[in-house]
């Protein structure tokens, strides 16, 4: 999968924007606030009906504009797609893919898998387990057809359920959502287990790859008691879950946690560390998927050169050119790039907005 066409209207600094892509490497190069990061977050919204850096939607329409338009030409071996996206200021968005209206923004992550590194992509590593547990679903939602649908129900009973809980005082009024609440609760942690344990080599392998003097082991927790039934926890804690008004237990604690040698990764890796870590992780998964569902990911790569050093640099570019997926990376200067030249890219100039050719 590859964008080989992008059209940006009033997105940040970027005011008109007409820009065709290689399959392979595209460089953007420039210093900073001259924009690249803001072509790889009109990139990622794209494929994902949001930001990388802000949730609000007025921060990112160019000042005084109604909204900003995204249009993209997306194309594999066998087919092409048109996808729109538009966003308004009081904000509504529309969508559209080969020109009929899209519904769900799903719609659109399932034809642009992405995979971002960011200075900010630390969090995966050192932030709660929020970032974890998207990491995993991430995965899942490009493996499983019907996981978004499970998912987003789940998400929806725990909303009512916590609305509930601040309203009722007998265990039994709880019932009726407890009873799907804990299908879908096994559903979820289910496949979330088995994609830990295919995804766990690949993991391993990379790590042995840009981490060899470390031993990186990982572990999934599924959010209680693994040897006790959620039905039994739900009714078990329902004192404690009314008291603070909110599930304690349940998919939604769920974490996946990472250890070098023994120890949390956080508490004993550098930051340069945990960036390659990070590095690791990202193209494990992609690269999973390429392997099982013979789909290629987007790489976004932000501040290319940021606490990587040369031989690091050089390792991540030849993954990336092994696995053949298309790969779109910012830097201040060309020279901090020269690890990655190969065959097959583009290099683009961007100042204030403005993106040329070179």
């Amino acid at each position: 999968m590859a964008i080989s066409r992008l059209l940006i209207e009033h997105f940040r600094n970027l005011s008109a924007v007409d820009l065709e892509f290689d399959p392979g490497f595209n460089f953007l190069v420039g210093n900073n606030g001259s924009g690249k990061t803001s072509l790889l977050e009109a990139i990622f919204y794209l494929g994902h009906g949001r930001s990388f850096k802000s949730a609000v939607t007025n921060r990112i329409i160019s000042y005084d504009q109604p909204h900003f338009t995204l249009h993209g030409k997306i194309q594999d071996k066998q087919h092409q797609w048109s996808i729109g996206l538009q966003k308004l200021r009081q904000g509504s968005t529309l969508m559209k893919i080969n020109g009929e209206d899209a519904k769900k923004i799903s719609d659109l992550a399932h034809l642009l898998p992405m995979q971002i590194i960011t200075p900010e992509g630390l969090t995966l590593l050192n932030g709660g387990p929020s970032y974890r547990r998207a990491f995993l679903d991430w995965g899942l939602f490009h493996h499983h057809q019907g996981f978004y649908r499970v998912w987003s129900n789940l998400n929806r009973l725990l909303k009512q359920r916590n609305a509930a809980l601040q309203q009722i005082n007998d265990y039994s009024q709880l019932l009726i959502w407890d009873i799907e609440l804990v299908d879908l609760a096994n559903q979820v942690t289910k496949w979330r287990k088995k994609y830990v344990e295919t995804l766990k080599p690949e993991i391993e392998k990379m790590c042995q790859l840009f981490l060899p003097e470390l031993e990186i082991s990982v572990s999934f927790s599924q959010g209680w008691d693994r040897n006790t039934d959620y039905t039994t926890i739900l009714q078990t804690n329902f004192e404690r879950d009314r008291s603070v008004g909110y599930t304690f237990s349940g998919p939604q604690k769920a974490d996946f946690k990472f250890k070098a040698n023994g120890l949390p990764v956080e508490d004993v890796l550098s930051r340069g560390q945990l960036k390659l870590l990070m590095c690791a992780l990202r193209l494990a998964q992609g690269e999973h998927l390429m392997q099982e569902k013979e789909r290629h990911c987007i790489f976004l790569i932000d501040d290319f050169a940021s606490e990587l050093d040369q031989y690091k640099r050089a390792l991540l570019a030849e993954r990336l050119q092994q696995n053949g997926s298309q790969v779109f990376v910012t830097a201040i200067t060309q020279e901090q790039l020269q690890e990655m030249r190969s065959k097959n890219n583009r290099t683009f100039s961007v100042k204030q907005g403005d993106i040329q050719v070179i």
